[in-house]
Formats: C-alpha cells, sequence, structure tokens
C-alpha cells in the first residue's frame, strides 16, 4: 500500500524541531561513541549497485551497509549505547562521556539497572553498552523473538524476561518493571512523559546521515547526491535521526523521503492516513523482526509527518526476494549480507518500480538517485541461511571474491 503525505513541507528545518534534534548534537554523539569498543572504526560501505539500478531503470541505487557498523551487526549500535552515556551524564554530570563505555564508572554504577523491550538488535546494542559501562541490564522478549535472538542478547550478559504478547506489549512490560523496581527504561520508543532516551537513541541514529553526507561531498543547503531515501518504518525511530539530519542539512532541497514497513504493522502508515500517532491493524508478527512494532513513537511522528513525502507497505515475500537479490550480486553489484530488517527500502523500490503510476506518485524516474539503509546483516544466522537458500559465511566469501577480483581490474596496467 502507499499514500502520499499531504502534510510533507519541503522548507528550511524548523527551530522548535531543531531545539529537540540537530546535526550538532548527532556530531557529538557520533564522536562520543567512536570511543567505544563496540563500534568498528570509520565509517560503514556506501555501496553502488549499477547493475540493479539498471535493473530497475534508476540513475543510481547506493545501499548504506550497516551490517558492518560493530560486532552486533546492525545500526542498533548506535542508539542505546550513546543513550546510557547520556542518562549516565544526567545522573553524574562529573562524568566524561566517552569514558562511560570504557568501564571507568563501573563502581559508580554497579547499583545501575537499565531495562527495555526489544525485537533483538536494540536489545543485543543496549546489553553490550550496560556490560561495557558496568551496570545491570535486563531485556524484556515477547512472544515472537526467536530463541537464537534471545541468546545472543544473553551472551552479552543481560538477564532476560519473557512474556506472551507482542512488541507493544513487552515495552509495556518493561515500562511496568522499571516503575516497580526503580530501574531506568533504555528505548527507542516514546510515549506520554517518556521523551528524553527516546530523543537520544534517535539522534544517535544521525551519525549514519552525517556520514553519508560526507562520503558523497554533500553540500550544505543544496540538493544532494541522492534524490529519493527509502527509510525503515517500525516506531518511527531511525527514520526520524536520519530524516532530521537530511532535512537541517539539505534545508528546502532534502531528499524525497519514503517510509517502509510490514503490511502487518503499518503503524506509521496508519499515523499518515489518521494525521496523529497510531496504532497498526495488522497481527504485527513479520519476518522483518526489527519492524514487527504496532505502536507510533509520538516523538518521532513530530519529525516524521512534516518531512515523510510518502509512507508505504511491503509484504514479507517482497523482503525475502530482495535478501536473495542483494546476497547473489551481480557483474558490476557485490554481494551483500543484508538481514530481514534491512531490505525494506529495496523491496519498496522494486514494488514501486513495477509499476509506472506508482512511480509517478513519488517522482520516481530513469534520472533518480536512491539511497536505501541495510540496517542490518545476519543478525538470526539460522533465521538467514534458511529465507536466502545459502549462508552469510557463503556470501561474505563470494563478496570477497568479487571484491578481489575487481581491485584486480582496476589496478594500473
Amino acid at each position: 500500500m502507499l499514500i502520499q503525505n499531504p502534510f510533507a513541507v519541503h522548507t528550511a528545518y524548523p527551530a522548535e524541531l531543531a531545539a529537540v534534534m540537530s546535526m550538532a548534537r548527532a556530531h557529538e554523539s557520533r564522536q562520543w561513541l567512536s570511543h567505544w569498543r563496540g563500534l568498528t572504526p570509520g565509517a560503514t560501505p556506501l555501496v553502488d549497485l549499477p547493475d540493479l539500478a539498471q535493473r530497475l531503470h534508476i540513475g543510481r541505487l547506493c545501499v548504506k551497509d550497516e551490517s558492518v557498523r560493530s560486532p552486533l551487526g546492525s545500526f542498533k549500535a548506535l542508539g542505546a549505547p550513546i543513550a546510557l552515556v547520556r542518562q549516565v551524564l544526567r545522573l553524574h554530570p562529573a562524568c566524561v562521556p566517552v569514558d562511560v563505555l570504557a568501564g571507568r564508572y563501573a563502581d559508580l554504577l554497579q547499583g545501575y539497572t537499565v531495562v527495555s523491550a526489544t525485537d533483538g538488535n536494540h536489545g543485543r546494542a543496549l546489553a553490550a553498552a550496560a556490560r561495557d559501562a558496568g551496570c545491570r541490564c535486563v531485556i524484556v522478549l515477547h512472544a515472537q523473538v526467536s530463541a537464537e535472538r534471545e541468546q545472543a542478547i544473553a551472551a552479552l550478559g543481560a538477564e532476560i524476561v519473557r512474556i506472551e504478547g507482542n512488541y507493544d506489549a513487552s515495552v509495556h512490560e518493561a515500562a511496568r518493571l522499571a516503575e516497580v523496581n526503580g530501574w531506568i527504561v533504555v528505548s527507542d520508543t516514546s510515549y506520554d512523559g517518556y521523551e528524553d532516551i527516546p530523543r537520544d537513541v534517535m539522534q544517535g541514529y544521525g551519525a549514519i546521515a552525517e556520514e553519508i553526507v560526507e562520503q558523497t561531498s554533500a553540500q550544505r543547503g543544496r540538493a544532494g547526491a541522492f534524490t529519493h531515501v527509502f527509510l525503515q518504518g517500525g516506531v518511527g525511530g531511525m527514520a526520524a535521526g536520519l530524516a532530521s539530519y537530511f532535512w537541517e542539512y539539505h534545508g528546502a532541497q532534502r531528499p524525497c523521503v519514503i517510509s517502509v514497513e510490514p503490511a502487518q504493522a503499518d503503524c506509521l502508515l496508519q499515523s499518515a492516513i489518521q494525521g496523529r500517532p497510531a496504532k497498526a491493524t495488522g497481527t504485527v508478527d513479520s519476518v522483518m523482526a526489527g519492524l514487527a512494532c504496532g505502536e507510533t513513537s509520538p516523538l518521532a511522528w513530530r519529525f516524521l509527518q512534516p518531512c515523510v513525502d510518502a509512507f508505504m507497505t511491503i509484504e514479507d515475500e517482497q523482503a525475502i526476494e530482495a535478501m536473495r537479490t542483494l546476497a547473489q550480486g551481480s557483474e558490476r553489484d557485490t554481494p551483500i549480507v543484508v538481514g530481514e530488517s534491512g531490505v525494506a527500502g529495496l523491496a519498496a523500490l522494486e514494488w514501486l518500480r513495477s509499476d509506472p503510476q506508482r512511480s509517478e506518485q513519488v517522482g520516481l524516474t530513469a534520472e533518480s538517485r536512491v539511497l536505501i539503509i541495510s540496517t542490518e546483516g545476519a543478525t538470526a544466522p539460522r533465521e538467514y541461511t534458511r529465507l536466502v537458500g545459502q549462508s552469510a559465511e557463503q556470501v561474505l566469501q563470494r563478496q570477497q571474491a568479487w571484491q578481489a577480483a575487481h581491485a584486480l581490474q582496476t589496478q594500473p596496467a
């Protein structure tokens, strides 16, 4: 399903939004996190896929590959850890930010407990950050979270609480546990009276956008390298973190932003229809586990309503096919390991380009330059193998062979 957003504007970034999330704060978050051992040094790759762009009849297609952001395998390593750092600074302003995740305040934080709900990646990131900072971490998992994802979180030292129900039920349970026990919720979704920490999480994601403008040498206040940017939905946190950065950087020349979510977890699309933060209409259960969210974050919606040009949903089968496409590669396209939620942008783009009328609705043409974000790699390796038909290791081996072959081709004679 696709709907255009009548509330989207292409103007300068509003001051009232800049007071909440800004490029300056995103840059600060990026600098602080650059010292954490949980992140891979340097920017993640921005990969050109010329063959796929040609097949889809667009001018350019690039994938920002967040699978190598950290050993955790997803962009979530930018969110929960910086939120934990900023919360420690609220409690103890004299602490040095870069020393928090280095464990230099472990004695100070040993009685401190953080808690969060997760579909997998956010919980892993929070567990890793809590382990390195020296505090306790409790993660609430709903019924659909696989045992494979649970084991990965527990391996980082987190205590697991299992509940019945879906992701939204786990969010409510995390909030209840925090209130009863005096713990701190570190969540990427906001609710009434809880906005500071989700804001910090979203602001951390802005580092991805900052890297992209650097990698493309984009100029402030002008149109950038991309005409269209596809962003995963979920509760809206990642989309708000990136879209707000692009909006502030490019101003009225910002790219067309398209939000993508599973058909059965369509809370952002429903929010666009109703003009306010809303709930999904479907079962929420999706193979795209990181996007299986039923309630829009009200804080994220403040940013998304004015700067997302179109909201759309995709089916699980489309996501699986997109995973296989990126894993396969081609003569000019390197194979890429992209997880279930990471392929949402490509699945959406393929669906739009399969119909001229849909393409016209969002302004996609043969000259369009498109950016998609691979938010995760094979964070559930067994599930990845089942869906793609080959393991992540096999895809990575072919990627290395492709890169070696192309390195030889580009060497001077």
